[in-house]
């Protein structure tokens, strides 16, 4: 065991995230202001832990005052949120502002510049409304890309004043991975080309609203980002069919829009495997066009833990279409360090290996940790009896250990600018609601969902007020 002091770099982000439909709450929600996400709850409701889903959330909506005073109390420098698409408009075809709800965001955003914590605002983090689904097949359709750059427009025209720091999506992969290809959340829908279909029109929108943000100026004191969610893939072995089963599974979950997004092009690789299964998708040299010159600003990482695979060891069933899973099996390393309520590896070297790729593969574009977190189940157990407070040690470990490679990474010559966790408080998740645990602040829900801080945010305290990470690391024979 060798203990070790790192100095956190002037200006390094110190923060953490969420979104608006897992903090916000329904209160003022109008008829018809739906998100994906409140049709798949209302529809498969029992699908949800303990029925919880994004009604109430943690009322953030109506207890953002409180909630800021937290975050400085926590030591925040950034919070990340996003706006709701589908409550920041009452005509997604029009473009027409719901005054209210834009009200509410401007109050928060004013609430965190008085507490000196720097808003960071995403686009959509799942928030697709739920009549553009209905109607237009959501990210299916061309129109969708349209009524998205309206929406950003509008938004932008707000709020640019007041943030500086933006991104088009958060996990633009996730939904149609788990919806097209794993057909795992409602509606159910196994089809691999209106995955691709979702993965090309979300990577256009991206470049059409980049394009929009530096022709109106923005770009003058912001950027335009996205956050992303890369897959940090390991192959069991050195041999050449493990290899190549990691190559095919990054090829098809992490360059699918890291390519396009911040070199301009999708990989001829993907493009020619799409064609030799015959998976159908509509674009244009007029779109590619489009992404080639628009790529993005700074990128946001989110990462939890590895990714390992190997070779298929079975025949594909043919009757079944296309899916990446074609090329590759999962494989779980025996003696792996484990986070056994989320039955995630825990790998904190993903951050440094993830970092030196953007150095050496994306022209070190600017970048900075986006979410990286850890949740348990059961969390009450670590409660400690006099004072209350969540004694979540193996928390503060996860993020020092990560935090580590993060600056080790920055000391290499990794470009990035910052660390934010997953996330502030407690909130939902889908499908798991609030089973597995996040926040640095507890959420109640047995006494209307009070605040408590836990130890991790104490913690997290002192060391934004030190500036210096101090940690064990368990790196010595025994």
């Amino acid at each position: 065991m060798s203990k070790v002091s790192i100095t956190l770099p002037d200006g390094f982000i110190l923060g953490a995230a969420a979104s608006a439909w897992q903090t916000e709450g329904w209160s003022g929600k109008k008829d018809g202001q739906d998100s994906y996400l409140d049709l798949w709850y209302k529809n498969n409701r029992h699908v949800w832990h303990n029925g919880y889903g994004p009604a109430k959330a943690t009322d953030f909506i109506n207890r953002y005052k409180e909630d800021v005073a937290l975050m400085k109390a926590s030591g925040l420098s950034h919070y990340r949120t996003s706006v709701n698409w589908s409550r920041f408009l009452t005509d997604y075809e029009l473009g027409t502002v719901d005054e209210e709800y834009a009200a509410y965001i401007g109050n928060l955003l004013d609430e965190m510049k008085r507490n000196g914590i720097e808003p960071m605002l995403c686009l959509e983090h799942y928030e697709l409304p739920a009549y553009l689904l209905e109607k237009y097949d959501g990210w299916s359709s061309k129109k969708v890309v349209e009524l998205f750059v309206l929406y950003a427009e509008k938004v932008l025209e707000r709020f640019a004043g007041k943030v500086s720091r933006w991104f088009t999506f958060n996990e633009p992969v996730v939904v149609q991975t788990r919806v097209y290809l794993d057909a795992i959340r409602w509606p159910f829908e196994q089809n691999t080309g209106k995955w691709m279909q979702w993965n090309h029109h979300k990577v256009l929108a991206t470049a059409r609203v980049v394009e929009l943000f530096h022709r109106k100026g923005y770009g003058s004191h912001g950027t335009m980002g996205v956050i992303l969610n890369p897959e940090v893939t390991y192959a069991r072995s050195a041999a050449a069919h493990d290899q190549k089963a990691a190559h095919l599974y990054d090829l098809f979950y992490n360059r699918v829009f890291l390519d396009p997004m911040i070199k301009g092009e999708y990989p001829q690789e993907l493009l020619d495997l799409l064609q030799k299964h015959d998976v159908q998708f509509d674009y244009s040299e007029q779109e590619l066009a489009i992404i080639r010159n628009n790529t993005v600003d700074e990128v946001g990482i989110n990462l939890y833990y590895p990714h390992r695979v190997k070779a298929p060891s079975r025949e594909w069933n043919k009757e079944t279409p296309f899916h990446p899973a074609f090329y590759y099996e999962h494989f779980e390393l025996p003696g792996r360090r484990m986070n056994k309520s989320r039955g995630w590896e825990i790998y904190p070297k993903i951050v440094y290996d993830f970092a030196m790729r953007i150095k050496t593969e994306y022209g070190n574009i600017p970048w900075f940790i986006a979410e990286n977190g850890m949740g348990i189940e059961n969390e009450g157990q670590f409660r400690d009896a006099s004072s209350g407070e969540i004694q979540d040690d193996y928390r503060i470990e996860f993020i020092a250990e990560h935090l580590y490679w993060t600056l080790k990474a920055r000391e290499d010559g990794a470009h990035c600018r910052g660390y934010m966790l997953w996330a502030f408080t407690d909130n939902v998740s889908p499908m798991n609601a609030f089973k597995n645990r996040y926040g640095l602040i507890e959420i109640d829900l047995d006494n209307n969902r009070d605040r408590r801080q836990k130890k991790s945010s104490h913690w997290f305290k002192s060391l934004s007020e030190s500036g210096v990470l101090s940690l064990t690391l368990d790196d010595e024979d025994k």
